[in-house]
């Protein structure tokens, strides 16, 4: 099973992200993401994403989000963590706005793992406490090791 901590990194957790809109947000982790990852084209990440809000929000409930697709030249699964300055509105399923943001980004022959990565985010960001702790993150290593945290606590 791959496990979370494998695919995000310190580099792609990051705290007081300038939200404003939905798409001003994506743009931000595309950013991050190609940044981090040169070989992922920062407006291929940006589209995909952004395509996959088309076919239906991925906000879900509770102030989360969990932005997610497959992507062309994406080799391995990729993750990354922003909590927002503020809440924007995300068209989620609650019609809350999202603060929090967990973004998967998975190789085109997606096989069950990666479900099960989507998985693994959702039951995680599922937990009050675990929200709680994220929001409370006061810088990205912090945000990052809430997730390490979690990890080892299941």
């Amino acid at each position: 099973m791959i496990r979370l901590e494998t695919i995000l990194t310190p580099g792609r957790s990051l705290v007081n992200v300038p939200g404003g809109s939905k798409k001003r947000a994506i743009e931000q982790i595309a950013n991050l993401i190609a940044k981090e990852v040169p070989e992922l084209g920062m407006q291929d990440v940006f589209e995909s994403l952004l395509a996959r809000e088309k076919l239906g929000s991925t906000g879900f409930g509770n102030g989360i989000a969990i932005p997610h697709c497959r992507l062309k030249g994406c080799k391995d699964p990729i993750s990354a963590l922003i909590h927002l300055d503020a809440p924007i509105d995300y068209d989620a399923i609650d019609g809350a706005p999202v603060d929090l943001l967990f973004v998967l980004l998975v190789p085109e022959a997606a096989t069950d793992a990666h479900l099960e990565l989507l998985r693994q985010i959702a039951s995680m960001l599922d937990r009050k406490d675990v929200r709680d702790r994220l929001r409370a993150a006061g810088s990205s290593d912090e945000l990052y090791q809430v997730v390490l945290d979690v990890q080892n606590e299941g």
